[in-house]
């Protein structure tokens, strides 16, 4: 296993999970996910009592609101978001089979982490190491989630990945692929005019890069009555 790393910088708060739904209802998330608006507050206002502002991210489950939809609504530097033009399977990324994801619209993730000490590790080295603490990779609809929310989350040097998205071969096995959230550089087949645009791309499993590290949380959850 590599070693961490000491380099990491602070990663902004999230704002109150009240502002979050306004935000998600800005951007037309709430149509997407085919939900009201006034879903998306009565839900925030339950969360926000319950929770009393821990700092959780709400999030809208994937099924409801696929990577591909959520990918354009983020912006950087007056840049919408996209998706790689090799990924056009992204939405078939689907949950590992470790992954308990509430069966609700709307649910909540808590404790957020970037990830940054563990970059210059591969997503087959970050995974056991990030359960073995008894957290949860980041699905990639969560990693964008989290951007929507708070874009200054991505940042030159400091992007991540989110391994807790995979993709399975018709036997089962895992893709080779895993998929990552970062910002664009405006080369290659992104074009010029994509530069410093957040960018959802992928990584090989078995590789490292110092400049993704592994988004990961504490847990998810889903509001009870």
């Amino acid at each position: 296993m590599p070693e961490t790393t000491a380099t990491s910088t602070v990663v902004p708060a999230l704002p109150a999970l009240g502002a979050q739904a306004e935000r998600l209802i800005e951007s037309g998330v709430h149509e997407i996910a085919g939900l009201t608006a006034a879903a998306i507050r009565a839900f925030a206002e339950t969360a926000e009592a319950r929770t009393r502002g821990d700092g959780a991210l709400l999030a809208v489950h994937p099924d409801r609101a696929p990577a591909s939809a959520l990918a354009p609504l983020l912006s950087r530097a007056g840049k919408p978001g996209f998706v790689v033009t090799d990924m056009t399977d992204v939405d078939l990324f689907t949950p590992l089979d470790t992954i308990a994801l509430p069966d609700t619209p709307l649910y909540l993730v808590t404790g957020l982490d970037r990830g940054d000490r563990m970059a210059d590790w591969s997503p087959d080295e970050a995974l056991p190491a990030i359960t073995a603490e008894a957290r949860t990779p980041l699905l990639l609809t969560e990693g964008i989630h989290w951007v929507l929310q708070h874009p200054a989350v991505l940042e030159r040097n400091h992007c991540f990945m989110t391994i807790g998205s995979r993709l399975r071969k018709p036997g089962g096995t895992l893709d080779s692929r895993t998929p990552a959230i970062w910002i664009s550089n405006g080369t290659g087949r992104d074009g010029r005019e994509r530069r410093e645009a957040p960018k959802v791309g992928w990584c090989w499993a078995g590789n490292r890069h110092t400049w993704l590290g592994f988004a990961c949380a504490r847990e998810r959850r889903a509001l009870d009555g």
